[in-house]
């Protein structure tokens, strides 16, 4: 425990044995999706004492009129922000952020569980229901996974490769996301016997898999589901697809250490299932500590931070503006992954990305001089307050900060083309040697006789984007190009960004993926793939419409290719043209999740340098759920 957590010991204390829950509840619901700050400076918080009459007469005799055991309980904040619709692990809609949640970063596994779970700290593939680790053929076409024995069902039914073959079949053929998404790069499942499945990659017409990446992302990404469990829901809905996903999935069967226990419009409780396979010595060892795992729904990330500091939430996903002074100066004991600066592993590259379809921006100079006037420090320490890495300390490319990623390219060998921002003096010179300079002494620069006059946006409430698209409009005006914030309701704003083509929005605020077993190829394709280029509603990425040959031809590339050397060859040519071009800009490094916890109930959570190697990913996302099991009860 860092000395800064017991400052307050007695508070913490008192705060062990009090649960006063917040009786928030709010008519949106936030996509589950992102990570970004949805808060506003309107929050209305109320920390009240509810109490739910509508609960479960099942209940454990500790939970009176809905208050659960304090000791017992494990609180979150920030990943869900309304009413769930369901426990369907099927469905894209069941907005259940605390339990079903399949990302590349970590799928959430509390509930549901996947054959392995992902680790961004070291880029492994620790195994849950697989038993050890998984095997590629010779040609490296198909993968072999092998599944625990003492992996059972929450009916106590045994779980079999038949099970994982008939789930990859069902999410394929309804299309949910996850079918949609592994359907190119995966020909089929194939059970051999009842604990060894074969998974065989789709294969160009020369007989080499598509993109063994995607396949591996399957195995950590992508939820097992029982075979029974799945036609019971297709007896009741007919096998319609749409009333499949639709199913509230109020009788699903699941293998994790949780399940449902209540939920309404003021919160989301699992509770532990005893009988868990995952206690036998092939697995965990035990159970984890909690009982309960319950998200109260809080208006916004204010009236989340206010029961945080209050330690009625353990487990907070949010960004805190300077989180330091609520240990520094507030002598709570609340504490992150990191002790200083960043305070957390970042992941993603919040980007500003430039619509290619306005003429002016489809000048490379431009987009090259307003990259280059950003006060990039600025952004840091005010809108991120310093929790994102300097882009003096990590330099600029198309990978994250993290070791792994940022080995995969040569950075030598685009130093010459990396900038840390603030420059103005270097855009003014590359807008002079452009030719494009103000003639008519309005203080505006024109190109082809129009002043270069853009918008540049990101939701409204999004505060430290908001602050972010700020010094971008700044940056502006110190280059004689006039840039316009904008902020439109995320309502609005999601629909003109995904759109096909668009010409409302000039400069915009995305956010990229984060820690991946696919990545850094996954960024590549996400910021500059053609392929998603006059989609609809395209939620995948290049918002810009940005196109390049080469660069496509190296997407194709890098999942085929494995020399190490050669691969480092693509990265660091992807980089290369990626600053050189400037279709977007990465503005901030970030957490791949907001991971700050409370230590007035429960300690032992993971840390840097602890030697556990548990990631900050908040507890129940890839492998960070093993730090469910090293939590005790502050004493």
């Amino acid at each position: 425990m860092k000395k800064m957590r017991m400052l307050k010991v007695v508070t913490a204390l008192v705060l062990a044995f009090t649960l006063i829950l917040a009786g928030c509840s709010s008519d949106d619901s936030m996509d589950t999706t992102t990570d970004t700050d949805a808060g506003t400076d309107t929050a209305q918080t109320d920390t009240t004492t509810d109490t739910d009459t509508d609960m479960d007469e099942d209940s454990d005799e500790g939970d009176v009129e809905g208050t659960l055991p304090r000791d017992e309980t494990l609180y979150f904040a920030g990943l869900q922000w309304g009413a769930i619709n369901g426990w369907n692990p099927l469905s894209d809609d069941m907005n259940n952020a605390l339990l079903i949640t399949q990302t590349a970063a970590g799928t959430r596994v509390p509930m549901f569980e996947t054959l392995y779970m992902f680790n961004f700290l070291d880029g492994s593939m620790q195994p849950l229901l697989a038993d050890g680790d998984f095997e590629w053929n010779a040609d490296r076409t198909s993968v072999t996974v092998n599944l625990k024995d003492a992996a059972k069902w929450s009916d106590g039914t045994p779980i079999t490769a038949e099970d994982v073959v008939y789930t990859f079949d069902t999410i394929v053929k309804i299309g949910n996301g996850q079918g949609n998404s592994l359907k190119p790069y995966i020909e089929s499942v194939e059970a051999q016997g009842d604990k060894t499945i074969v998974v065989n990659a789709k294969l160009t017409d020369d007989g080499i898999a598509e993109n063994t990446l995607m396949v591996e992302q399957y195995l950590s990404t992508t939820y097992v589901l029982q075979k029974a469990w799945i036609q019971t829901v297709e007896e009741r809905t007919g096998g319609d697809p749409v009333a499949m996903k639709q199913d509230p999935g109020e009788d699903v069967v699941y293998s994790g250490a949780y399940g449902p226990y209540f939920a309404n419009d003021q919160r989301v409780v699992v509770v532990r299932n005893e009988d868990y396979w995952g206690q036998d010595a092939s697995m965990w060892g035990s159970l984890p500590q909690p009982t309960y795992l319950a998200h109260t729904i809080y208006v916004d990330n204010a009236a989340g931070e206010v029961a945080f500091k209050a330690g009625e939430v353990d487990v907070c996903q949010q960004f805190i503006p300077n989180i330091q002074d609520l240990w520094l100066k507030d002598n709570l004991p609340i504490s992150t992954y990191l002790e200083e600066e960043p305070y957390g592993i970042s992941g993603s590259l919040p980007t500003a990305w430039y619509n290619l379809d306005v003429p002016a921006l489809q000048n490379v100079a431009i987009r090259k001089a307003i990259a280059l006037a950003v006060d990039y420090d600025a952004i840091i320490s005010n809108a991120m307050t310093n929790q994102s890495p300097t882009f003096d300390a990590v330099p600029r490319s198309l990978m994250n900060p993290t070791e792994g990623e940022q080995s995969m390219y040569r950075q030598e060998a685009v130093a010459d083309l990396q900038w840390a921002g603030n420059d103005i003096d270097g855009a003014n010179a590359l807008l002079d040697e452009a030719g494009i300079v103000d003639t008519d002494g309005d203080g505006i620069r024109e190109l082809d006789g129009e002043n270069l006059s853009f918008n540049a946006t990101c939701p409204n409430g999004w505060t430290d984007w908001m602050a972010a698209i700020e010094m971008v409009a700044a940056a502006g005006e110190k280059i004689g190009i006039e840039i316009t914030s904008e902020f439109p309701e995320w309502s609005v704003f999601q629909t003109v960004v995904t759109a096909a083509s668009q010409d409302q929005y000039d400069i915009f605020m995305m956010w990229t993926d984060g820690s991946a077993p696919t990545q850094p190829w996954a960024r590549v394709r996400q910021l500059m793939s053609s392929e998603y280029n006059g989609i609809e509603g395209n939620w995948s990425g290049n918002w810009g419409h940005y196109a390049n040959d080469r660069v496509d031809e190296i997407i194709r590339a890098i999942p085929k290719e494995t020399d190490m050397d050669a691969l480092q060859d693509l990265y660091t040519e992807a980089v290369e043209i990626y600053l050189t071009e400037v279709p977007s800009f990465t503005l901030m490094y970030r957490p791949n999740n907001f991971h700050a916890v409370n230590e007035s109930v429960w300690t032992g959570y993971p840390e840097a340098g602890d030697g556990k190697n548990v990631p900050p990913n908040i507890m129940v996302d890839g492998y960070s759920i093993a730090g469910l099991y090293d939590l005790s009860l502050v004493q």
